[in-house]
């Protein structure tokens, strides 16, 4: 099932963050940011250093959809 991390997006522009300084909370790099923006796969570690730097939970930043057969 596909994700999508549109949740995080609606998050940050409601918190006024941006980009870089969601890589400053999260010492990710630009290309995993990047990777998640595109809603590109990630794994777990991704999404759990977003959740513990944004003190939230997983159904905050990802939603899953079912894709069409």
């Amino acid at each position: 099932m596909p994700f999508s991390f549109k949740l995080l997006w609606y998050l940050l522009v409601e918190w006024e963050i941006n980009k870089v300084d969601l890589i400053r909370a999260t010492k990710m790099t630009s290309n995993i940011v990047s990777k998640v923006s595109k809603d590109y796969h990630v794994d777990l570690e991704t999404s759990e250093m977003i959740c513990i730097a944004l003190e939230c939970n997983g159904e905050n930043i990802v939603e899953i959809y079912q894709e069409d057969k």
